[in-house]
């Protein structure tokens, strides 16, 4: 500046933004910006270059920014007369023409982790899952004369639902748009409207986790409603359920609407298509979908299948002097029986509960790979305890392996003979049973 004029300067460094409220940017993960403030007097012409240092957050990378001054008749931020010049490792260099109230408006972006190791047991047990599902409800439809009718009904639905879900958590989950490693700032100086950065709702992705939720409820829904079966039979001592008990199972199991949500950018996360569950900082939050959408409804019935499961745990291991069967039946097999009505059950989900609460890092890590192994291989494990083991499947197998013919596999024998004396001759004999070689 001419150093013969006699304006006088100011400046003036808030440390917080209380003063400047705005109404187009919302600091929804609690950020806070420094305002720096110039007053130059009657001067124009002017050339203002700024640089601010963006605060680092966890978990969190610079997605855009914005050059802004506060504008006094509008009572907010507006990007007019302003403009990034670059941004750099020294921190985001700014422009403006004139003289007020400045800052710089940043926006972030999550950044997601996943371990490699849990996404191939993810991809192994979820292909294995669907394949022994497909088989179970194959073989439970074909079989369906030879067997009761309400426990046919109620497995083929639970498989059914399983693995539709499975197939949409396998071929939809991903978030195709979701955006992976650093991101590219705009040049373009536009003002964000949250410090936190949203992707845009794309349809496809939103669906799928509309979808999603739908039968993974679903399949808890019929989980509880085959306990409900289980628990009438126990009162019954083992006979058979009530009429009219299918009917009502398929129209409850099958008459649920999904849930729907009008504000579809908060129903589900950004890094994948499923109800969003975590803050912007990264800790779960209790006011999102995934809490009392998912957890709630599901800790009800999972509490109900747990003590379903113990009272048949309780009844299978009475030993009945009136019944025959419950005096042979070995241990083994009445923990197959309860084993195998927890695998359907679905109670292998308590443990994603416990993650909720584990802070030990050890434990949440074995809890985690337990978590991703039990559920994603529950497919796997209902087609060997109730498809594989059965007497019809054992029957076919051996059947199958008795149509086979046997490969005969040439052998040969070798003998020695010895005598004392003078006849010390090596006497050697060979049977050879491959009639194409010759005998000596």
């Amino acid at each position: 500046m001419n150093k013969n004029t006699n304006n006088s300067i100011g400046f003036v460094l808030y440390q917080n933004d209380r003063f400047f409220r705005s109404r187009a940017f919302r600091a929804s993960s609690g950020t806070s910006r420094r305002v720096i403030s110039a007053n130059l007097g009657q001067v124009s012409g002017l050339h203002v270059e700024m640089l601010f240092k963006p605060t680092a957050i966890p978990n969190a990378s610079l997605y855009d920014f914005a050059c802004v001054s506060w504008n006094y008749t509008l009572k907010d931020w507006r990007t007019f007369g302003c403009s990034k010049v670059n941004h750099s490792a020294d921190g985001l260099r700014c422009f403006c023409n004139h003289t007020t109230n400045f800052a710089v408006l940043m926006s972030f972006r999550r950044d997601f982790k996943y371990a490699e190791v849990l996404n191939w047991i993810t991809i192994l047990g979820c292909s294995m899952s669907i394949i022994g599902l497909s088989l179970t409800i194959t073989f439970q439809m074909v079989t369906r004369k030879s067997r009761k009718t309400n426990p046919t009904v109620l497995l083929v639905s639970v498989c059914m639902c399983l693995l539709i879900f499975t197939l949409l958590f396998m071929l939809g989950v991903n978030n195709p748009h979701k955006q992976l490693g650093k991101p590219e700032i705009q040049k373009d100086n536009i003002l964000p409207p949250s410090d936190t950065h949203t992707e845009r709702d794309r349809g496809p992705c939103t669906a799928v986790a509309v979808l999603l939720q739908y039968f993974l409820l679903g399949t808890f829904t019929w989980n509880t409603l085959y306990a409900t079966h289980v628990f009438l039979m126990i009162r019954n001592s083992l006979a058979t359920s009530p009429s009219h008990f299918t009917a009502y199972t398929v129209a409850i199991g099958w008459g649920r609407t999904a849930w729907r949500n009008k504000v579809f950018s908060s129903f589900r996360s950004y890094g994948c298509c499923w109800l969003a569950a975590l803050d912007p900082k990264g800790n779960f939050d209790f006011k999102l979908p995934m809490f009392w959408g998912f957890l709630i409804p599901v800790a009800f019935m999972l509490i109900f299948n747990t003590v379903v499961l113990v009272c048949f745990t309780v009844t299978t291991a009475k030993t009945n002097p009136h019944l025959t069967s419950t005096r042979h039946t070995s241990m083994k097999k009445k923990f197959l029986s309860s084993f195998s009505l927890a695998v359907v059950l679905g109670l292998s989900w308590i443990l994603g509960y416990l993650l909720l609460i584990t802070q030990n890092q050890t434990m949440y890590t074995i809890l985690n790979i337990s978590f991703c192994v039990l559920t994603t291989t529950q497919g796997l494990q209902i087609f060997i305890l109730f498809t594989a083991r059965t007497s019809i499947v054992k029957k076919i197998m051996a059947d199958a392996l008795k149509s086979v013919s046997s490969v005969e596999i040439p052998r040969h024998t070798k003998r020695f003979s010895l005598w004392r004396g003078k006849h010390s001759d090596n006497v050697e004999s060979y049977t050879q049973l491959d009639p194409i070689l010759s005998t000596h």
